[in-house]
């Protein structure tokens, strides 16, 4: 039996986040958070007793703060900010994300810091663990004050009101009903607990860290796609000589360069000339400079999300006794990060389409056929993928404008600077999407002229990326529908499948 993932707030990795949200790893409340959540919680009933005027807790919210609530209509309070703020659209969210922003949600709040009771998150790890998938529409959140109406769908479907999907169907199944049949008990919510379960950097978050994964693995399959076209267009290997990314002072050039050095090593085609040939266009002889480039981005999400696994993003925040209202709901940094990482991604579909129309461009594919048609006229060859390659990166370049860079204001100017992180990572997981298809048509189609090449050889990495391309995808000896095959390798990009068995047969 998989261990559980224990939850105490603070210790929350990445590779939990992944085995969580796609490898239904169980989930655990760590005993040291219970204690934790127990004393801020303690505060909120001294306050509650007191009759403090807490934001959140006996004030309304946002444009509203200013409204003090009698501390027997504070229960009241919080149901209705649930209820108020579930006001979400679009289509429902991806289970993978909805489990990583369920079990962020739970870790921050266990964190002990948000005056939640411990039966707050244990019904948040119950969902997970009964593999419950709350209904939370795609559109809705400014990703400032949180991620305020998904995370009330989420809360909505806590307190058996909301919706879940369906595990056979992927319909909408009620809340009760679905509570019901797993014998989880609805939540009923105390003082404070609507506006912690709402505010939060919960969505943000999921997207960055998932697609910060999708990343690395993508950047993985687009590095041996490269090489596998490399070969097959005969490219200098002096532009990835390992002297050019150390006087630049350049790791990830180096580190990029030295992944194609070993994908390529042992390649009669992408070797040293004696005559003089001219120079390689910049998607062959660049490579180093712009995967290095994309690497060092995916490297910086990375650096932006890691903390904020384990960040308290409630407002207000409790310390002791005192409740401090601040912004750190606000998703800035996710924002940003998300759509500095789109740019990075993007990049990888722009290099590789080139890369594809060269291997088919007779005028620049150093002596293949046409297109590679195995008889050019009246077959076609891959002519028409490239187009699927080129429409895909038009529509990654108008969805990378950020969208982190424009704000509209919220709450009657409250919120009047807010982070639109929510859409940036919807852009994201589109532009990955994209983009794991436009290396996947690059691999087919090097592949293919890789054999177009023979007797000649490419490099271990090439001939290992040519034999897992083959025991999916039949040779192309006659024109065919190539759309099944390029879901087909686009889906073992996403599953890193297709880059374990090259990397098995030669480590990069």
């Amino acid at each position: 039996m998989t261990a559980a993932v224990p939850l105490d707030g603070r210790s929350l990795r990445l590779p939990d986040v992944l085995a969580v949200a796609r490898g239904s790893a169980p989930v655990a409340l760590a005993p040291e958070a219970r204690r934790a959540m127990a004393e801020s919680r303690a505060a909120v009933d001294r306050a509650v007793r007191e009759g403090r005027a807490v934001y959140g807790v006996t004030t309304g919210f946002g444009g509203l703060s200013h409204h003090v609530i009698p501390p027997d209509r504070a229960r009241e309070l919080q149901l209705s900010l649930v209820r108020s703020h579930a006001s979400g659209s679009g289509p429902p969210l991806p289970a993978d994300l909805v489990r990583a922003l369920g079990l962020l949600r739970a870790n921050s709040l266990a964190r002990g810091h948000s005056g939640v009771r411990a039966e707050v998150v244990e019904r948040l790890l119950d969902l997970l663990n009964h593999g419950l998938v709350p209904w939370i529409p795609e559109q809705g959140s400014v990703g400032a004050s949180g991620d305020l109406a998904p995370l009330a769908h989420l809360a909505l479907a806590l307190i058996g009101e909301g919706a879940f999907v369906a595990p056979r169907t992927g319909a909408r199944e009620a809340a009760a009903e679905a509570l019901a049949r797993e014998r989880i008990p609805p939540l009923q919510l105390a003082e404070k607990e609507g506006v912690a379960l709402l505010n939060g950097t919960a969505l943000m978050t999921a997207y960055l860290a998932l697609a910060v994964a999708d990343a690395r693995g993508l950047w993985d399959a687009a590095a041996v796609a490269a090489a596998l076209a490399f070969d097959a267009l005969e490219g200098h290997p002096a532009a990835l000589d390992d002297r050019l990314g150390e006087v630049r002072n350049a790791p990830d050039q180096r580190a990029s360069a030295a992944a194609l050095r070993a994908l390529l090593e042992g390649s009669t085609l992408a070797s040293h000339r004696k005559d003089w040939t001219g120079q390689d266009a910049y998607t062959l002889r660049c490579l180093p400079q712009v995967l290095g480039a994309v690497r060092l981005a995916i490297g910086v999400a990375e650096a932006v999300v890691v903390p904020e696994l384990n960040a308290v993003t409630d407002n207000p925040v409790v310390f002791g006794d005192e409740f401090v209202s601040g912004g750190n709901f606000h998703g800035q940094p996710l924002a940003f990060a998300l759509d500095s990482l789109a740019i990075a991604v993007q990049y990888l579909a722009a290099f590789s389409e080139r890369r594809l129309s060269r291997l088919l461009h007779p005028a620049l594919n150093r002596g293949l056929p046409a297109f590679l048609a195995p008889e050019p006229g009246v077959s076609s060859g891959f002519m028409v993928p490239q187009y699927l390659a080129a429409a895909l990166v038009n529509e990654n370049l108008t969805l990378v404008h950020p969208a982190s860079a424009g704000s509209l204001p919220t709450s009657a100017d409250q919120e009047d600077f807010v982070s639109m992180g929510p859409w940036a990572g919807a852009k994201l997981a589109r532009i990955l999407t994209n983009t794991r298809r436009v290396v996947a048509i690059e691999w087919m189609v090097a592949g293919a002229a890789l054999e177009q090449r023979r007797p000649r050889t490419g490099g271990r990495g090439s001939e290992a990326a040519l034999a897992a391309l083959r025991a999916r995808v039949a040779p192309w000896a006659r024109d065919r529908s190539p759309a099944d095959d390029i879901e087909r390798l686009a889906a073992a990009i996403a599953t890193g499948e297709l880059v374990d068995e090259v990397r098995r047969a030669a480590p990069f």
